[in-house]
């Protein structure tokens, strides 16, 4: 896939919903994705709800051709099915290579955001009175708006441990793993772009992927 699965990752993930981080990382030493050479790959989004696993893999699917959602071909149907046979309708689509995205799990953090303090009272614009000669009404008034003093708070967020492997379906094997962490998520197809934009880094970084 050393033009296919290489340019795809290049360009379907550009924007960045969430701050995303790589946690860690492994690589199969023998096999690149260049050397795979996929052609057809199947994306598969192990989220816990149905709306969310299209969300994700449409909009892995979407940036090519290539990739394929697995609820097209793994579905409500067939989801009973042992793993051989699992393996053979894949085999039979002609797949060469799989995509998961896995939620692992989720994490409450709490942070402190400092408060502000213009500092008029302090000797900000050379002390209250000589600093203010000039300034207007409006910035005189601006001194007892609730603006003025700013108090800081806590803040409650949740990071978003997530697994995104890729395997070689010719060679039964898993060539490379690696887990983000995503924090301050708003929107669940910008995450999934922020990950793989992470994950192509990471990829560049060991070698996986050809550097640019």
């Amino acid at each position: 896939m050393k033009k296919c699965l290489l340019l795809v990752f290049v360009f379907m993930f550009l924007s960045c919903g969430s701050n995303t981080s790589i946690v860690n990382s492994w690589r199969d030493p023998n096999i690149t994705v260049a050397q795979e050479n996929f052609k057809k790959v199947l994306v598969v989004a192990l989220l816990k709800d149905e709306a969310s696993r299209r969300t994700a893999e449409n909009r892995i699917a979407a940036a090519n051709p290539i990739f394929k959602t697995s609820y097209q071909y793994l579905n409500g149907t067939n989801l009973q099915l042992t793993q051989d046979q699992k393996l053979k309708i894949l085999n039979d689509e002609n797949f060469d290579g799989v995509v998961t995205m896995r939620l692992v799990s989720t994490e409450k953090e709490t942070t402190y955001v400092p408060g502000t303090n213009t500092g008029l009272y302090y000797g900000g614009f050379d002390g209250i009175y000589g600093g203010m000669y000039g300034y207007g009404f409006g910035n005189w008034y601006g001194m007892y708006s609730p603006m003025f003093y700013d108090p800081g708070y806590y803040q409650e967020t949740t990071a978003y441990m997530v697994e995104t492997n890729v395997f070689s379906l010719k060679a039964n094997k898993l060539i490379w793993t690696g887990t983000t962490k995503s924090e301050y998520v708003t929107d669940l197809g910008q995450t999934v772009d922020a990950i793989m934009q992470t994950v192509i880094k990471e990829m560049r970084k060991d070698g996986t992927l050809p550097p640019k």
